[in-house]
């Protein structure tokens, strides 16, 4: 029996934004008066975009409209992001905090109630909100929403799910909503397009090993430009404008095909410009920013409170050409533990130098050494020491668990775009785990393998997860991948068997619980199914799939009220989906004739109304049958 995923269609709550929000409508309005004369901020994100794929930093690539933008603004060409994964770095963006501090350390998870959102701060002081986004990392289910109005994840749907908005649909939906939002405003503009798979339109494609990456940042380049010739002249003098990206593209770079994996500087620097014409001087700095710094700048430049306990700092002093110590740049990849059970790596910026804190760890001095190829760790320890106290002081603040972790289907999503699991790991990482740098070859074919099976081909697909598995009986993702690759190959009964191991290795995972409820519904054990569907409901309460396939697990398995409750929750996170009123109805009749059967015909009567109520179009049916027609009079 295939699992049923109904998309849910719009943003759930905004608790934490209505807690900021003024509670009436007077004021409310004092909020909006207060807004006045404040400027407009546009914040445009592009995914996996290098610096040096721009031309105003390289010179190698016709960017016109970054670059007209980056030499009227206030230029930062290395910045910093904390993390090279698209999700946990957009909520530092958002929050200027580092993952540890906000929880969200890879894509799938989900961010909390806390902390605050610079959407929520700008929406309680008066601002109309919105985001367009273009990848499916930053869909609404991860939480991401919260204090925007108007949340825009509007992805086209393939055969392999959702997919990547173009640059150009994502610019029309942004420039429709600010053609009648109020003002001030604040929107957030994401791109996705360098994100690999790299397939530019024809026209935009550039020669070389890089062609396509190159032309893919060139395409969202002329959507930028379309986008802020569209906003009118003159409006930028009344608009903040920030630009930056969430992480580079490693493009081979340390045997990285593409990001994630490592913390060099080729994922983990990425520009940064700041744009508004009469306030802010046309200028460049070499300082370390970092990704944590955009929200506190944008604050104070608006008249805004700062956020309180943060982990960025303003630029203003910098923008306004004082001196401004940065702060040392934390950075870190839980992905090699998350996926694999290998060691997670961690690294500090400071000074020009920069320490990796991995199994055999990292010294590079970045000024003499930008592509980090000499380690010099032997040559300078006391360096390194200073570098390491550094990084346990930055890591000794408390940090937070992320409140639930992707389910299967989320993550298929994810998979589809080149993502090989994801997920949250309660426990802290052992000593003697594997260094990353020795596993990045196993790594690879862990990627080619997810490829052969979004081809179909998992046959293939399932004998190099066999191979990893016969060197490394434990690994993570090797075991859960391999049970879905039978589950796709038509084999439930030996993926339940494989799958039941993979969520011993992992119980929080929803994808294990989801995949296997999914295999034991197929081989006919429904309740056994329920228990995991349960388990993803926990860990994802907001999935109205994940509800409605208990529903269904539980109907099959003769429990019809508790299938009732769980399609009333179904129900309450997607009220359009015609698909759940279709199966409640179905099941309050089917309750109907459980209770007519056992002789209690007040409580049969009372299930046919509801049946009726929710599916009028059931009453022929029932009329045509002897035992329930008996109750219409």
């Amino acid at each position: 029996m295939p699992a049923l995923s109904p998309r849910c269609p719009a943003a759930l709550g905004l608790l934490a934004a209505a807690l900021l929000a003024p509670s009436t409508a007077p004021a409310e309005d004092e909020g909006t008066r207060a807004a006045a004369g404040r400027p407009s901020v546009l914040l445009i994100t592009i995914d996996t975009l290098r610096p040096d794929a721009l031309g105003w930093i390289a010179g190698r690539n016709d960017t016109p409209a970054i670059d007209g933008l980056a030499r009227a603004g206030f230029r930062f060409p290395a910045a910093a992001t904390p993390v090279p994964l698209t999700l946990p770095a957009h909520v530092s963006i958002m929050t200027a905090l580092v993952p540890r501090r906000h929880g969200v350390r890879d894509n799938g998870q989900t961010l909390g109630d806390v902390p605050l959102t610079l959407a929520q701060v700008l929406r309680s002081h008066g601002y109309a909100t919105a985001a367009f986004v273009s990848g499916y990392p930053l869909d609404h289910i991860f939480g991401l929403d919260r204090g925007f109005e108007h949340y825009d994840d509007n992805l086209p749907e393939g055969d392999e799910g959702w997919l990547e908005r173009l640059a150009y649909d994502t610019t029309d939906a942004a420039l429709a909503w600010v053609a009648t939002a109020r003002k001030p405003w604040f929107a957030w503009i994401h791109y996705y397009d360098p994100h690999d798979p790299y397939t530019p339109p024809r026209p935009f494609w550039r020669p070389g090993d890089r062609g396509a990456y190159l032309g893919e940042v060139a395409y969202t380049d002329s959507a930028i430009e379309r986008l802020l010739a569209s906003m009118g002249p003159g409006s930028s003098e009344s608009r903040l404008t920030v630009f930056t990206a969430d992480h580079g593209e490693a493009l081979g770079e340390h045997r990285e095909k593409r990001h994630g994996y490592f913390i060099y500087d080729s994922t983990v620097t990425v520009p940064l410009v700041l744009h508004w014409p009469g306030h802010l001087q046309p200028g460049q700095s070499e300082a370390a920013a970092r990704l944590l710094d955009i929200a506190p700048t944008i604050l104070e430049l608006v008249g805004l409170p700062a956020l309180q306990d943060v982990d960025g700092q303003s630029l203003v002093p910098l923008l306004q050409g004082r001196v401004l110590e940065t702060s040392p740049a934390y950075l870190e990849t839980h992905l090699p533990w998350i996926y694999f059970g290998w060691a997670p790596l961690t690294a500090v910026r400071d000074q020009g130098w920069k320490l990796i804190a991995a199994p055999r760890p990292e010294l590079y001095r970045l000024e003499a050494d930008p592509g980090e190829t000499q380690n010099l760790i032997d040559i300078y320890p006391e360096r390194a020491r200073e570098l390491g106290a550094l990084l346990r002081s930055l890591e000794s603040r408390a940090g937070v668990t992320a409140s639930a972790i992707a389910d299967p289907q989320a993550l298929a999503q994810l998979q589809a775009l080149g993502y090989v699991g994801a997920g949250a790991w309660d426990q802290e990482p052992p000593d003697g785990l594997p260094d990353p740098k020795d596993r990045i070859e196993l790594r690879e074919r862990l990627h080619d393998a997810e490829e052969a099976m979004r081809q179909g081909r998992f046959g293939e697909a399932l004998e190099v997860f066999d191979a990893v598995l016969q060197a490394e009986p434990g690994n993570r993702c090797a075991t859960l991948r391999s049970g879905v690759a039978l589950l796709k190959a038509g084999r439930p009964a030996e993926a339940a068997h494989r799958l039941q191991r993979a969520v011993e290795l992992d119980p929080n995972r929803a994808e294990a619980h989801y995949a296997l409820a999914d295999a034991l519904m197929r081989i006919g054990e429904p309740l056994r199914a329920a228990v995991h569907w349960r388990e993803v409901t926990r860990l994802q309460p907001r999935r109205p799939d994940a509800w409605f396939n208990l529903a269904a697990a539980c109907r099959s398995g003769g429990e019809p009220e508790r299938a009732i409750a769980a399609l009333e929750t179904a129900r309450e996170l997607d009220p359009d989906d015609s698909r759940v009123l279709t199966d409640l109805a179905a099941t309050h009749l089917e309750l109907a004739r459980r209770e007519l059967a056992a002789g209690r015909g007040e409580a049969a009567a009372a299930a046919l109304a509801k049946a009726l109520e929710l599916d009028p179009g059931l009453r022929e049916k029932v009329a045509a049958d002897v035992e329930l027609g008996r109750l219409l009079d």
